[in-house]
């Protein structure tokens, strides 16, 4: 029996497994039926056949793309009606095989890995569903790229925008928290712009003459820095408006109202930070900064042939996330610089999502909420990435700091990020005892007590620590590095230079 190209859509309960834990046998026959009397009639609707049911799933085909994401906001839409069942929905689009009534193949596994990934009240798609959806009649955006156990690399998923939900993208949450989002409505007159703005373009038909006024009505800004809310976008329009760079908000006027509005909420936190300030005396005469990814040439020592890091949206470097704006690998071509969301530029120039870039020498690169730049320092790195961080230390006169994984008091402890997914091996018995051990690149090229920096009068004295793994010293383009591999070995350093080991780099700055 041959196969056809069909949606495969998975339904499933939210948090059914404690539902079922505080149910009775009449309440869980409740559950089930709410969730087969809300999904079945709509299903029909739009000419689907359910599968099978799966006590808490279903899975369903649909003959058409767009059918499929119509029927699966409606169930959202009714959802939120009603206020009670939460439903996740997922699907994607390939050759399915049927037989007895069943479905198989590839396109039913990927449909199911998508979704364990979406969370509750939302729906998931994947690229298949993408290419063969009308995109005019599916309020649609990006999520991101995923890696999903069984399925080949990775893939890109997108999501489809019922009408009560907006899902702001960072940098505009950001500038609703931050005061310095500017909501500019069609027929208004321009505000004043505060520092750094972001640009809510609200009320305007995408592709229209008005919208095109507005933007040449402003000032020269940073196209990343442009958002335009919309709920159906032609893929024309979508393309004609982001390919230089600026972002796409998706959703009602209600839905991004209520957003900002929630983003605009004092939000107090109980515990925990992403951010460490630490401080030695009130008055620092030097300031210690963490300011950048330092990266290794490869192939390393017979055992990394490549690996990457990705960036999440505040410039926290992480081995890999489901929130990354970028990805940055290092191979024995060079350094690449992938964009995994939109508003990603390199020197000013746009990079689609997806898009992957050779860097070298010493390049700008910009995100909707960071700035960074690439400096080539030469072997045995492949380069940094650079921005200053709100990790810092203040050092006094006559006083020592010491950098590590786990360095002594005061110091500044570099990240330790755990996992070797972000890791490409050599072949060969090195590489395979490496990866048994646990090696990753921030163990193994950094100690637990890396180097000390002393400032007294006017030195800025960096000693070496460790044993074995060395220290650096950046003094700037065209100036050789400064290499610490001798335990006590010292050198003299100087404001705005850089010292790096393993991954991590740090700044020598001026108190603010």
């Amino acid at each position: 029996m041959g196969t056809v190209t069909r949606t495969v859509c998975f339904t499933d309960l939210a948090n059914y497994t404690a539902k079922v834990s505080r149910s009775d046998r009449e309440g869980l026959r409740k559950i089930l039926e709410e969730h087969e009397q809300l999904v079945r009639p709509i299903v029909q609707q739009y000419n689907g056949r359910i599968v099978k049911n799966l006590g808490d799933s279903f899975l369903i085909l649909f003959q058409a793309a767009t059918d499929a994401l119509r029927a699966a906001l409606d169930i959202q839409h009714e959802v939120h009606a009603r206020g009670s069942t939460s439903i996740r929905l997922a699907m994607t689009t390939g050759d399915v095989e049927e037989i007895e009534g069943d479905a198989f193949g590839e396109a039913v596994n990927l449909a199911a890995r998508i979704l364990a990934k979406a969370p509750s009240e939302e729906i998931w798609f994947g690229p298949g569903t993408r290419v063969c959806m009308n995109a005019a009649e599916i309020p649609w955006e990006e999520v991101g790229r995923f890696s999903m156990k069984g399925i080949p690399g990775e893939k890109q998923v997108f999501r489809a925008v019922p009408k009560h939900k907006c899902w702001l993208p960072e940098p505009v949450k950001l500038a609703a928290k931050n005061r310095n989002l500017v909501r500019l409505r069609r027929g208004a007159r321009p505000p004043l712009l505060p520092p750094d703005p972001i640009l809510l373009f609200e009320g305007f038909a995408p592709g229209s003459a008005a919208l095109a006024e507005a933007v040449e009505s402003l000032p020269v800004l940073n196209p990343a820095s442009m958002w335009l809310v919309g709920y159906n976008v032609a893929s024309e329009d979508r393309k004609e408006w982001t390919e230089s760079g600026r972002g796409l908000v998706i959703g009602t006027p209600e839905a991004v109202n209520a957003a900002i509005e929630d983003a605009q909420k004092v939000q107090t936190r109980t515990s925990g930070s992403d951010t460490i300030v630490l401080d030695v005396g009130l008055n620092p005469d030097l300031e210690l900064v963490m300011c950048g990814l330092a990266l290794p040439a490869v192939p390393l020592s017979d055992v990394v042939a490549s690996y990457f890091y990705e960036m999440l949206p505040d410039g926290r470097w992480v081995n890999k996330s489901d929130r990354s704006v970028i990805r940055v690998e290092v191979t024995p071509e060079g350094v690449w610089i992938q964009a995994l969301v939109t508003g990603v530029s390199i020197d000013g120039r746009p990079l689609s999502s997806g898009d992957r870039t050779l860097v070298k020498a010493s390049v700008a690169i910009s995100t909707s909420t960071v700035g960074l730049r690439f400096q080539e320092v030469g072997a045995p790195y492949a380069g940094l990435l650079l921005a200053d961080t709100e990790m810092r230390l203040g050092v006094m006169e006559g006083h020592t700091a010491t950098l590590g994984r786990e360095p002594a008091h005061p110091g500044l402890a570099y990240p330790d990020r755990r996992g070797q997914d972000n890791i490409r091996w050599c072949s060969g018995p090195r590489a395979a005892r490496a990866r048994a051990g646990g090696f990753t690149l921030d163990r193994a090229l950094a100690g637990r007590h890396q180097a000390s920096i002393a400032l007294n009068g006017n030195d800025i004295v960096v000693r070496q620590i460790h044993e074995r793994c060395p220290t650096y010293l950046f003094r700037g383009e065209n100036v050789p590095m400064t290499k610490l591999s001798v335990k006590d070995q010292t050198v003299n350093a100087s404001i705005g230079e850089l010292i790096f080991a393993g991954t991590t780099v740090v700044g020598l700055r001026a108190p603010e």
